[in-house]
């Protein structure tokens, strides 16, 4: 794979997965309330939890998705959206291995609701393999993970 090529499909792989973080993040951030219900479905969670536990979900997406906009250490920014994606994945699964039937699987906060399911799982995994291709490019346009990419 040349160079150029390599360079290409990082940014097109950054920019879409940015993409998709970003518009997560922004469906959950905006009804924040609505995103507690749904995390609620899941049976995990203590009450005192859930609002620490949707910040921390809606920061994290968003922060990620304007870290992947930037182009800086993209290896990092890849690593990180990989872990999330990975979380996510296990979360979804466990809660259809208890047999729990979740009307909102929240990926997108109240916004776009459609039950939990085996495609919600298909997805996660997508992005798991996604943001894993994204740190292989990122690794072959730099020797070095800690430098910046730009």
């Amino acid at each position: 794979m040349t160079g150029r090529s390599t360079n290409n499909k990082t940014l097109y792989l950054r920019i879409f997965i940015a993409i998709i973080l970003l518009t997560t993040g922004a469906g959950k951030a905006l009804d924040i309330a609505g995103f507690v219900e749904v995390i609620i479905t899941y049976q995990v969670f203590a009450s005192w939890m859930l609002y620490p536990i949707a910040l921390g979900m809606i920061i994290t997406e968003l922060t990620l998705s304007f870290w992947l906009f930037s182009g800086r250490l993209i290896f990092w920014a890849a690593l990180a959206s990989l872990g999330l994606h990975s979380v996510f994945t296990l979360w979804a699964s466990v809660a259809l291995l208890r047999g729990l039937d979740i009307p909102n699987c929240g990926c997108f906060g109240v916004f776009f609701a459609r039950p939990l399911d085996g495609w919600t799982i298909f997805e996660d995994l997508v992005m798991v393999a996604l943001s894993g291709l994204l740190m292989i490019f990122a690794r072959m346009n730099k020797t070095s993970p800690f430098t910046s990419d730009q």
